[in-house]
């Protein structure tokens, strides 16, 4: 069924009536998306090369921040090809597809405006799943059931420009500085998917960008990727037990929509795609969730499910010695365990993970 149901089935679905379909605790518990009797078993022949270990929590520690490049740009060492009409790519034109909305059919939010806890919990339950982060101190959450009707928020945060994703195909909430060498730059929807996943614009130099990894995929700006900011996936209810204070993105977004209803109906928690992916891997559910996490060109790929089995998992990737750390309330931690630097991570779907990445590690305890 994986790609076969196209723009067709995309907007039955987005027609689809419902409420919201995130039904986890509050606890921070993020159960809504695989029923824990769907997951296949995985083989022992699939295990890493070196078994990572997982070891019993141990207490919070002070994490360092890695520097910010000046130009707000990462460099990437991929072949860039021309098109005939001059433009540089790293993926083909005719390999991203129209995902049925035109450019900014899918309207970003440019201008957000923020509102209380107490006047978010009018409208938004506590199982309901969004994006939370603490940044310079700052905290603040944006609700799924906004975001998957606008998937970018243009944001700033202690001064910074910060750029919100949300791709509901795939799962992926993902932040990024948004200053491009050294300019604040608005970003919106292209309309264009690539493995199933969003592809953003940038509205300064049009280059189009790919939401999983950051990288400019074709444009001026080919061969530069996105700096990651960590985020998490998280309830309404444990984000705000945990930060009171925490501002919500408001409903007030200029647009009219039907915020509440998620138009995706099962999509999350069913088998199927709606549109073609470069490669496949059926050791997980494709929804279930995972963590994915890069270090010096090497990938590695921890599902939730194992990290929701407690403590701490300790493991070795690209050379580099990392630890990761779910807290009570299932905020994600990553960390390089000699400098106690934040490594910042992805929060995808398997499926939409492993197109990306099809020499990835997945990580299991046994």
């Amino acid at each position: 069924m994986n790609g076969t149901i196209g723009l067709l089935a995309l907007a039955t679905v987005v027609l689809i009536a419902g409420c919201t379909q995130y039904t986890d605790t509050d606890t921070g518990e993020i159960e809504q998306t695989i029923p824990p009797t769907i997951h296949p078993h995985q083989t022992a022949g699939d295990a890493m090369e070196q078994k990572p270990e997982i070891i019993p929590a141990a207490p919070e520690a002070e994490l360092i921040t890695p520097p910010f490049p000046k130009s707000g740009l990462l460099a990437i060492d991929e072949e860039i090809k021309t098109l005939p009409d001059g433009r540089k790519y790293l993926v083909h034109p005719d390999d991203i597809l129209s995902g049925g909305p035109a450019k900014d059919g899918i309207p970003s939010i440019d201008n957000p405006q923020f509102v209380s806890v107490e006047e978010a919990n009018e409208w938004i339950e506590d199982v309901e799943l969004g994006m939370g982060i603490t940044y310079k101190g700052v905290k603040r959450f944006y609700p799924f059931q906004i975001l998957v009707w606008h998937e970018i928020v243009n944001d700033t945060i202690a001064g910074d420009p910060i750029l919100i994703t949300y791709c509901p195909l795939c799962g992926s909430g993902i932040a990024f500085n948004r200053k491009l060498w050294g300019d604040a730059v608005e970003f919106g929807t292209s309309g264009k998917l690539h493995n199933s996943n969003l592809v953003m614009y940038d509205r300064k130099t049009e280059t189009y960008w790919q939401q999983i990894e950051g990288k400019a995929i074709v444009g001026e700006l080919v061969g530069n990727k996105l700096v990651l900011v960590p985020i998490d996936t998280i309830t309404y209810g444990a984000w705000k037990r945990k930060n009171p204070e925490t501002r919500v993105l408001s409903k007030d977004t200029g647009k009219s929509r039907q915020y509440g209803r998620d138009p995706y109906g099962n999509y999350y928690t069913d088998e199927s795609l709606y549109f073609p992916v470069g490669a496949e891997d059926n050791r997980l559910h494709a929804k279930a969730v995972v963590f994915g996490v890069e270090v010096n060109g090497e990938y590695a790929a921890y599902p939730e499910s194992e990290l929701k089995k407690g403590g701490t998992i300790l493991d070795t990737l690209g050379g580099i010695a990392i630890r990761l750390d779910r807290d009570d309330i299932g905020i994600i931690t990553i960390r390089k365990t000699d400098t106690n630097e934040q490594i910042a991570y992805e929060r995808d779907f398997w499926f939409a993970w492993f197109a990306f990445h099809p020499e990835t590690k997945l990580f299991q305890s046994g």
